[in-house]
């Protein structure tokens, strides 16, 4: 703890690249690791949050994704408010995150690179009207007869470049990447890495991640420990 304090305190340019250990802190559950799922729908979870099964099952896939994808109860945790005050700072240039749950911005952080996207915008793909996440619970159909679908990036579909080629700029040009609550092992974010080139490199995960040998500073606790030192 007291090395990252000390790597905190020499970064200029901090870059946080988080995943879903983030929000299990706030009490979501990571979908891939609850094995209960499987004893609660007939097709496996990654299934269901497919862009083919949104296509060809749309009702079974909302009712997956609102069950068991929304949770609204959740808040910020130790570790979301202790990188808004890193970027209140001057630390922090911006969040590298896997999650949709948008408790970054609630939060209060600003620079957010959302890869996977947030439940909080909904379009209609036909005629691309814009609806809350109040409205899509009541229909998943648009006024001009369009579907509305979540902005979340589903399995088989691609990233959006816009936010992927932001983050990696943003990497690139940060003295240190920390990493936290992700196994590195989602494809293509877990590539990302690839792009820091500066001097501190931190990975912040209970298990052991490929990256390690890598890393300036490796601490295997749950991220929202870690982060307790930094007060609000």
């Amino acid at each position: 703890m007291k090395t990252l304090e000390e790597v905190i305190k020499e970064s200029q340019n901090i870059i946080f690249f988080g995943g879903a250990g983030v929000s299990t802190e706030s009490g979501i559950p990571d979908f891939r690791s609850d094995q209960g799922l499987f004893q609660k729908y007939p097709y496996r979870a990654e299934r269901m949050l497919s862009h083919s099964f949104y296509r060809s099952h749309p009702e079974e896939f909302y009712r997956f994704y609102f069950n068991e994808m929304i949770h609204l109860d959740a808040k910020p945790n130790h570790c979301h408010k202790a990188l808004v005050k890193l970027e209140q700072e001057g630390k922090l240039k911006g969040i590298v995150t896997q999650n949709i749950d948008g408790l970054h911005t609630i939060a209060g952080s600003k620079n957010v690179y959302e890869l996977h996207g947030s439940i909080y915008r909904n379009y209609c793909e036909k005629c691309h009207k814009f609806y809350s996440l109040e409205e899509i619970r009541k229909s998943h159909v648009c006024s001009c007869g369009g579907f509305i679908k979540p902005d979340v990036v589903l399995y088989e579909e691609p990233l959006d470049n816009t936010v992927f080629e932001g983050a990696i700029q943003a990497i690139k040009e940060a003295d240190c990447l920390i990493i936290g609550g992700t196994s590195l092992a989602v494809y293509p974010a877990n590539n990302l890495v690839h792009y820091f080139h500066g001097k501190n490199l931190v990975i912040i995960n209970k298990e052991k991640t490929r990256f390690e040998e890598q890393a300036t500073l490796v601490i295997h606790d749950s991220i929202g420990n870690v982060f307790s030192f930094i007060k609000e």
